[in-house]
């Protein structure tokens, strides 16, 4: 298929052109001659005899673009300046920045922001771990990893050239779903050494998006990581492209009138991409699938198979082909209602496509270069969808990963499972409308205002009704715990445990009382008059009801010597005492003001007895229990 011009191939070009009618008019023809498309002229300065023109135009390659500059050079009287590459300048010094979320002006901003005052923070979060999501910047945060083994069918061009393609990854988290990613290229393909770098930059992160890691390792990457972490980890490169492929393919099959059921589907490539589709697929009800690669039909009884060397293709295998199919692509589409392919350019013929079902599907989703070209495929198949962006029904992951991670990360998710993954595909599919449906929308825009928010709803609520073991307290506090427990219990000295003292008998109040020895009765509640000639006595004999000499106290209460001279402790609450409020002119249990006390009454006794300890405040009103005050972290919740 040959290329057309693009914006991905767009330059501009500054020149300076004589002053005469006809200047703009030669150039662009001979520009439109030579290939290229003019999409902009900006005249940046002018005189009596010539003018700076700026002229930006779509070429098909860098190639392409010499070319037309060569021919620009011809017109008589033309003077060619600079000739910038759009694409080079808009990766100028990076697509990131980092920037303060707070103004930094004083020094008070400075106090607050750094030390001294963010040891406090620093101890709230040492004292309790997850107060990080609150306080940090943990809590919207995802880690782009890559090593640049799979960069966008490029290959294995290495972690420093796949930094542009992780920078716009990470720019995409924030233009979809306000998610702050950062990009991490990794200098090494050990996968044991990439799975313990990730373990430890993972405070730092709410989740994990592995992105670009070649087959087969990047399966035992993501397993690993998944069991050995307590925060989501996606590999777009399998997830995104399987969620968004199950979502066109569900409303292609609406359009057609069949059931995902009931199909017969052919998938070209059994690599990353092919694999967690072929799960996701599986999983949403897909029976009847065959799999093809660059050796033909995987089947039982091939030699790779067989051998052992290759445990997802046997694992392909075992899932797939039940009737046994083997040979080529070509005999594997024949008669089938789909096909699907992740692989190469150019390797579905046009006939092929013609011998498949009626009303067939083709998806031919093979970047930058489509296994057939769309127009082609179009001759035969009642839907066609591409990986392209110049054609219609387009399936970029963008539509997925940003709002699968901010449901994620909303819902506090600890990993990622399949019904997360078919729930975002449904949310997706659902989107398009049964008016907006036909063979040529299938898949809603990248740039659809309702995309994001509803995959992410959708996946809060996937997260929430999964009864998962990982939910919640993660297995590294579950386990620090039960190192305490098993700590203290250890440390606990043998023998049978200490009984726990009797509660002392609370002392009666108001008539009963004078029905107990005086030398019995104990200290009433907090504002609470003792009654009966005992503590008649004793308010008479205390100034104003002040505490008493500790000798004082021991003589009234009864008894001597070192049980006597112990304290007494007070009982928090009386049993008998009402709990709820009482209004300002009710009497107290046991009679009214005690002799000697100070008398208030009117409008002050709030005041004053807030401003008085418990045994001096007047009788108008019962002393109730200060409420204990919030907890701490409601200070910072958002």
């Amino acid at each position: 298929m040959p290329a057309a011009p693009s914006i991905a191939n767009s330059v501009t070009v500054r020149l300076v052109l004589p002053a005469r009618p006809t200047a703009v008019s030669e150039m662009t023809s001979l520009i439109e001659k030579a290939g290229g498309v003019v999409t902009g002229l900006d005249v940046t300065g002018s005189g009596h005899a010539r003018m700076r023109v700026d002229m930006t135009m779509l070429t098909r390659d860098p190639g392409h673009a010499d070319e037309i500059v060569a021919v620009m050079r011809t017109v008589e009287g033309v003077e060619i300046g600079k000739v910038s590459d759009r694409t080079f300048l808009m990766h100028l010094g990076g697509k990131l920045t980092v920037e303060s979320k707070v103004p930094i002006r004083t020094r008070d901003d400075l106090s607050l922001i750094y030390t001294p005052g963010v040891a406090r923070v620093c101890l709230a979060i040492a004292e309790n771990p997850e107060d990080a999501r609150r306080l940090t910047i943990k809590r919207n945060t995802v880690a782009v990893v890559t090593d640049g083994t799979a960069v966008l069918g490029l290959g294995d061009i290495g972690p420093l050239a796949a930094l542009p393609v992780m920078e716009g990854k990470a720019a995409l988290f924030k233009r979809f779903a306000d998610i702050d990613a950062f990009p991490i290229c990794l200098d090494t393909t050990d996968v044991e050494e990439i799975i313990r770098t990730v373990k430890a930059i993972a405070p730092t992160f709410a989740g994990i998006n592995l992105e670009d890691i070649s087959a087969p390792r990047c399966f035992e990457v993501e397993a690993r990581l998944r069991d050995e972490l307590d925060i989501p980890v996606f590999h777009d490169d399998q997830h995104g492209t399987a969620i968004v492929a199950l979502a066109a393919l569900r409303n292609a099959l609406r359009v057609v009138g069949k059931r995902l059921e009931d199909v017969r589907l052919v998938m070209s490539g059994a690599g990353a991409a092919g694999t967690a589709i072929l799960k996701l697929l599986l999983h949403a009800g897909l029976r009847h699938v065959v799999v093809t690669d660059v050796d033909g039909v995987v089947h039982r009884e091939r030699a790779d198979v067989l051998s052992g060397h290759h445990p997802n293709h046997a694992w392909i295998a075992e899932n797939t082909n039940p009737d046994g199919i083997s040979g080529s692509l070509a005999d594997a589409v024949r008669g089938a209602d789909v096909f699907l392919g992740v692989s190469a350019p150019n390797i579905l013929s046009e006939a092929a496509v013609e011998s498949m079902a009626p009303d067939s599907v083709v998806f031919a989703m093979a970047n930058p270069l489509p296994e057939i070209d769309p127009e082609l495929a179009a001759r035969h198949a009642a839907v066609v969808a591409t990986g392209r962006s110049d054609f219609a029904n387009q399936i970029n992951n963008v539509l997925v990963f940003p709002g699968v991670f901010r449901g994620l990360i909303d819902a506090a998710s600890k990993h990622v499972t399949m019904d997360v993954l078919l729930a975002a595909a449904d949310a997706l599919a659902g989107v398009v409308t049964e008016d907006e449906l036909n063979a040529t929308y299938i898949i809603p825009s990248v740039f659809h205002p309702d995309v994001t928010h509803v995959v992410a709803d959708a996946v809060r609520r996937a997260v929430a009704a999964d009864p998962g073991p990982r939910r919640g307290t993660p297995r590294r506090d579950l386990a620090r715990s039960r190192r305490r427990v098993v700590a203290s219990a250890a440390a606990r000295p043998a023998g049978p445990r200490r009984p726990r003292p009797a509660r002392r008998p609370v002392p009666p109040v108001g008539p009963r009382a004078a029905a107990v020895p005086a030398g019995r009765q104990g200290r009433p509640p907090h504002g609470v008059p003792a009654a009966g000639a005992a503590g008649a006595a004793r308010r008479a004999a205390a100034p104003l009801g002040g505490r008493r000499p500790g000798g004082a106290r021991r003589a009234q209460r009864g008894g001597a010597g070192p049980a006597a001279a112990r304290p007494q402790r007070r009982p928090a609450r009386h049993p008998r005492r009402p709990r709820g409020r009482r209004s300002r002119g009710a009497a107290r249990p046991g009679g009214g003001a005690a002799p000697g006390r100070p008398v208030v009454t009117g409008p002050l006794v709030p005041l004053v007895n807030s401003l008085l300890p418990p045994r001096w405040r007047a009788p108008g009103r019962v002393h109730r229990r200060t409420p204990r005050p919030p907890p701490t972290p409601t200070r910072y919740r958002r």
